[in-house]
């Protein structure tokens, strides 16, 4: 039997995307791009998410339509996100999944995938701006990319009354985040990781001695002319 954690081969990348795409899921269930933008964050968080907290909302509420369809295509997912997870903390990162915005394919469909990562962490508890206490700006800094790739950055300067990029720009610094992508959703695991990874800070078991006290070896003498010499 195959081992769960195997990675997917490029037919079974296939399978996975057509089950997504045919009935009854169509309609319900988030496309290959979406799912995978989502365990991306998913993987990276500060915590593990259980498989029933975002499985459902992968999938919809069709996976139990067909038994064994759904089994296959849960089984696939879930093989999808243990690859993900190992490509991630293996540091060897991941090539998103992208869908052409028309039929000439001439340009790629970033802003549905930034969303769909920004989801996943959106399932985090507590959140991931709460998680990160004091490395909050680092982590806004990081999820910048996600914000000007969906076009939120443009809505909220134009809302905000800032001036925006000229056209050139905005194209240009788009095409930089497209092409950094991967590494900047390397660079989010690497920094939760890191952040788990942190001591946390020795608690004294006793009071602090001060110089002046009696020492605490019982001599009689002050600690600063005992054992705090």
């Amino acid at each position: 039997m195959e081992a769960a954690s195997a990675p997917l081969s490029e037919a079974e990348l296939d399978e996975l995307e057509a089950l997504l795409e045919a009935a009854p899921f169509a309609d319900q269930a988030m496309g290959l791009d979406q799912i995978q933008a989502m365990l991306c964050a998913v993987a990276s968080g500060p915590a593990p998410l259980p498989p029933s907290r975002w499985l459902p909302e992968a999938l919809g509420p069709a996976a139990g339509a067909d038994e064994a369809v759904g089994a296959r295509l849960v089984a696939l997912v879930l093989r999808l996100y243990q690859q993900i997870r190992a490509d991630l903390q293996r540091q060897v990162g991941v090539a998103p999944i992208l869908y052409p915005l028309d039929a000439q394919g001439e340009a790629l469909d970033y802003a549905t995938w930034a969303d769909a990562y920004l989801f996943g962490a959106s399932l985090a508890e507590p959140a991931w701006q709460v998680a990160a206490g004091a490395h909050r700006d680092d982590l806004a800094e990081l999820l910048e990319a996600f914000f000007l790739l969906n076009g939120m950055l443009k809505e909220d300067a134009r809302a905000a009354g800032d001036a925006w990029l000229s056209p050139a720009e905005e194209a240009r610094w788009l095409a930089e985040v497209e092409a950094s992508l991967p590494a900047v959703v390397q660079a989010i695991h690497d920094f939760w990781a890191a952040l788990r990874d942190i001591p946390a800070p020795l608690r004294r078991e006793a009071p602090k001695v001060g110089r002046n006290d009696p020492c605490p070896c019982g001599s009689g003498r002050k600690f600063k002319q005992c054992c705090g010499r």
